[in-house]
């Protein structure tokens, strides 16, 4: 038998580590392995690359409401403590990935793949950023969750 906090996590310790594993695939290595399979130019890897970011940041967005529902529904007086900090830094910039970094990325995209010179742009460093620090957040979430489970016997 699991503890009452561990019981109360069922939602937000899967979401935790699925979101890690989504990001670390995507982001650290499908984004530049995919420019060295052959034949792939760099307009049609762009364009790939928007399609599978939409689609990360669509299943990023349900862990975040999964995690969102365990920490604040399932423990409505908790306060605030690490796990809630670290998740709204994690929320925070899923927000600012989604409603600024994607659509500023993207926006460029166009232009390379009608052939313009595109000058350069830190948003690329930025995203890589915002990556690293957000899984940060949920891995340190998730080993606080991981160390509140405790078996009654």
């Amino acid at each position: 038998m699991l503890t009452k906090e561990a019981q109360l996590h069922i939602l937000a310790l899967p979401s935790i580590f699925l979101w890690i594993g989504f990001v670390c695939a995507i982001s650290f290595m499908e984004a530049w392995v995919k420019f060295r399979a052959p034949g792939v130019t760099l307009p049609l890897g762009l364009g790939i690359g928007s399609l599978v970011f939409k689609a990360l940041n669509k299943a990023e967005w349900v862990f975040a409401i999964l995690m969102a529902v365990d920490l604040f529904l399932l423990h409505r007086g908790m306060g605030i403590n690490l796990p809630r900090v670290l998740f709204l830094i994690a929320l925070l910039i899923l927000i600012i990935q989604t409603l600024w970094l994607l659509p500023a990325l993207d926006a460029r995209i166009p232009l390379y793949q009608q052939g313009l010179e595109v000058p350069s742009s830190p948003l690329h460093f930025y995203y890589v950023g915002t990556e690293v620090v957000k899984v940060i957040c949920l891995f340190i979430t998730g080993i606080h969750f991981l160390r509140s489970i405790r078996i009654i016997s």
